[in-house]
């Protein structure tokens, strides 16, 4: 099991940072699943840079393919200099092939400290100990740390009240559903060696019960392979290598799987991570920038100017070539950057040398 492994001090210190912070927001909102949810949002936040990035990435992907099309059909028999190519391309838009996949694989991490803070029993367990949330786990599921404490679990399963949200006891797996006698299990040392113990939890009973729990699961699976099939439109064909679409391809089955045999906790907060990454997404594509823009920001200049700096700029050049114009002489040219021509002298007859006009004769 994964709470099993020996983590360093600093890796216990994130879980019951996240902890503490999930036991504050209980006691804001006593209700678990919300608490869950909020958490996830705030997690979200945190890792906005990371999801950008990697929405970007796709999006730069997709600009520059046409390129690497034409560059892959001019050195189709040499792919070497193929590879040289396409690379000098990437660095020219400022461009990383693998940095679309990178974010996925570090939400990884997040997803193993959500699963143990959220997966009970645990030991050492990461709720604040005065906190209301660690009271309402702990009366379900007991903080057993040796068999002398044996005689603390009880007999029958205890209410779902703290732990419940929607219908469903979120300590409960969905394959779990439905069973008011399920049972949750743990090792707790016995000397030398480690001894199984059992904790009833209460699941819910007959088949209505199980609906909130299945739709939870498919939440889960769909999500999470709606949010694949968008990544997988956004990035341009063939930018993903084989071990890429083979991992977006597996992802939705894995978690699938986990969302049957994992808590309902675990299961709102990564269907929530899902909804919050495709909204994401979703608004980020029509923010998309241009080729120009990428050139221009891999050589350290401003990108492209947006519609109303534009139509500004476009409003003074035009007020300064009018002011222009009307700076010109009547005898000059109206055309801007021709050369003035010379004022005439006036003649000796004044009136600018055409004469003094002589009176008409009575």
């Amino acid at each position: 099991m994964i709470g099993a492994v020996p983590w360093s001090p600093a890796w216990q210190a994130l879980l019951d940072g996240l902890g503490w912070v999930l036991g504050e927001i209980y006691d804001l909102i006593p209700n678990y699943g919300v608490s869950i949810i909020v958490l996830t949002v705030l997690i979200r936040v945190v890792l906005l840079p990371l999801g950008v990035k990697q929405i970007r990435s796709m999006q730069h992907m997709q600009l520059v393919q046409p390129k690497v099309k034409a560059i892959q059909q001019r050195y189709k028999g040499n792919k070497q200099k193929q590879q040289e190519e396409i690379m000098k391309v990437y660095k020219e838009h400022g461009v990383s092939p693998l940095s679309g996949c990178w974010p996925l694989l570090l939400q990884l991490p997040i997803f193993i400290s959500m699963y143990s803070v959220l997966r009970f029993p645990q030991h050492p367990i990461h709720l604040p100990e005065e906190s209301q949330l660690r009271a309402a786990v702990t009366r379900q599921v007991p903080n057993i740390e040796s068999m002398d404490q044996i005689d603390q679990i009880p007999e029958q399963a205890q209410p779902s009240s703290g732990t419940d949200f929607l219908w469903m006891n979120l300590l409960c797996a969905p394959s779990q559903a439905g069973n008011p006698d399920a049972e949750v299990g743990d090792s707790v040392p016995d000397g030398d060696e480690r001894v199984q113990v059992s904790y009833p939890v209460d699941c819910g009973q007959d088949w209505p019960v199980r609906i909130p729990y299945y739709i939870a699961a498919a939440l889960m699976f769909g999500t999470t392979y709606f949010q694949q099939r968008q990544m997988q439109k956004a990035s341009p064909p063939g930018a993903a290598s084989q071990q890429q679409q083979a991992l977006l391809r597996v992802m939705p089955l894995v978690f699938g799987v986990f969302g049957i045999f994992f808590p309902v906790a675990l299961v709102l907060y990564w269907s929530t991570s899902n909804l919050w990454q495709i909204g994401q997404q979703y608004f980020m594509v029509r923010t998309r920038p241009s080729v120009e823009d990428l050139a221009a920001r891999a050589d350290g200049k401003k990108p492209r100017r947006g519609l109303l700096a534009s139509l500004m700029e476009r409003a003074d050049t035009e007020r300064q070539r009018r002011a222009g114009q009307s700076d010109a002489k009547p005898g000059g040219s109206s055309k801007p950057g021709s050369p003035k021509q010379p004022p005439k002298k006036p003649g000796p007859g004044g009136n600018d040398g055409r004469g003094r006009k002589k009176r008409p004769k009575r």
